[in-house]
């Protein structure tokens, strides 16, 4: 008899876990925002150069490090608004990306779609004179739909995807100055 105790007790616990972990999600926010930001010692075009064709990603950006193995197909023009790429990765996921406006030495807009999600995530990289050079300012954004799973992930954005943008706008200053 206090075995069936002590498992009603526990059946009790996770169904009170399970309602607290979905109600905590209901009241979760949809969006998310993670921002980066770093000061190239180059000129805006040199930077935007490196960001405004989906070919030049792989020289900077952190997931293609990670996995070298990455599988890319590209589409659209080479480069600037309507170009883009889809790639297939073991380690990283798989994915596309699109850019959705581009204009020559201020900003490079995306959007963002990554397997297994309802909703694409939107970017920006945003070029500013600063310092004799240029601030890079990367941003995204995204709705986590109505799946519970994900507005959780949303919570922790900022701390999964942060330190890929600042590690990624690191390698793009290092590209940008070389020259």
């Amino acid at each position: 008899m206090p075995a069936m105790k002590l498992m009603r007790g526990l059946l009790i616990a996770l169904a009170v876990l399970a309602l607290l972990v979905v109600i905590g999600a209901l009241l979760l926010p949809r969006t998310f925002v993670v921002t980066r930001q770093v000061q190239v010692a180059a000129p805006a075009a040199t930077v935007y150069a490196l960001v405004d064709d989906p070919r030049e990603w792989k020289r900077w950006t952190v997931w293609n490090q990670r996995d070298p193995e990455m599988q890319m197909s590209y589409s659209g023009p080479p480069r600037g608004a309507g170009a883009g790429w889809a790639w297939q990765s073991a380690s990283e996921g798989n994915g596309s990306m699109r850019f959705t406006a581009a204009e020559p030495g201020r900003r490079v807009a995306y959007e963002l779609r990554v397997a297994d999600t309802d909703a694409p995530s939107i970017g920006e990289l945003r070029f500013e004179p600063a310092d004799g050079g240029t601030r890079v300012h990367w941003t995204m954004h995204g709705d986590a739909g109505s799946s519970l799973l994900f507005r959780w992930a949303g919570v922790f954005a900022d701390a999964l995807i942060g330190p890929d943008f600042a590690a990624g706008l690191a390698n793009l200053r290092t590209e940008a100055e070389k020259g």
